[in-house]
């Protein structure tokens, strides 16, 4: 992870210098810029990028911006959320973790030259987002698709899980800040919009044995009966997280122009 971040930020500033070297004035046959001075080409590459820290749904992350025209930019980043908590769903009592692994790009255009932009980009997921398991008591009741079964006090059941969404999503936002600002070092970007992350993939994995009633007709959870209700519950747990197939994307920052 570390390697990979170090060759993304190298990657952005060997951009950003190819980028100045392109927007610099032409020179003449004998080596001399024609219409600019050493100070205004040095002015003109140190206006072209920025860096940025910022807080979102997404967690708290870092950025980097380099100009490419007058009216826009490119942008790119990453985010790191983590958060645990127990919760019950059907009779198990789990350990949930959110672990958002992100990176994401950006193109952003200025309409106006300004502050305010619109900036279409992808979202991309490093992990799985959603991870949990549990260890249900032996005799404990619980769910799976419509049927109920008991934890077997000879072989209990623990289950484990995960929710994934789509590895690369789109992204549509649109916001007021520039990373490369041309008048003042200091910027505070605000940004609102959408990743489009797909319906969520849900996979359940239990192990142990499962009985109809406390202690009586006992079998694996790896037959073929349990298995169909298995994915059934993977059916209905996909369904009440239907709404998070579209992510909202709020995130306010800090930035600095070199």
């Amino acid at each position: 992870m570390n390697a990979m971040l170090r060759s993304f930020f190298a990657a952005i500033s060997c951009t950003a210098l190819l980028l100045g070297s392109a927007f610099a004035a032409p020179a003449d046959p004998a080596g001399q810029s024609l219409n600019s001075t050493p100070a205004a080409a040095s002015t003109n590459v140190a206006n072209m990028f920025g860096i940025g820290v910022k807080a979102s749904l997404l967690g708290v992350g870092a950025e980097v911006a380099t100009r490419v025209t007058h009216h826009s930019n490119v942008r790119a980043g990453f985010n790191i959320l983590g958060y645990s908590r127990g919760f019950s769903k059907d009779g198990i009592d789990y350990n949930g973790h959110l672990s958002f692994r992100t990176v994401e790009a950006h193109y952003d255009y200025f309409p106006w030259a300004r502050s305010f932009h619109l900036g279409p980009g992808v979202l991309y997921y490093i992990g799985n987002p959603v991870t949990a398991n549990a260890l249900v008591p032996s005799n404990q009741s619980f769910t799976l698709g419509s049927q109920t079964y008991y934890s077997d006090p000879s072989a209990p059941v623990s289950a484990g899980g995960r929710v994934n969404f789509n590895q690369v999503s789109p992204m549509a936002t649109f916001g007021w800040g520039n990373l490369v600002r041309e008048n003042r070092r200091f910027s505070i970007p605000v940004e609102f919009g959408v990743a489009f992350q797909g319906s969520p993939k849900t996979t359940l994995n239990l192990s142990g044995s499962v009985c109809t009633s406390p202690g009586l007709n006992c079998t694996s959870t790896a037959s073929s009966s349990v298995q169909t209700n298995v994915v059934a519950e993977q059916g209905r747990i996909n369904k009440s997280m239907s709404p998070f197939k579209a992510y909202p994307i709020i995130s306010v920052g800090f930035g600095y122009k070199f």
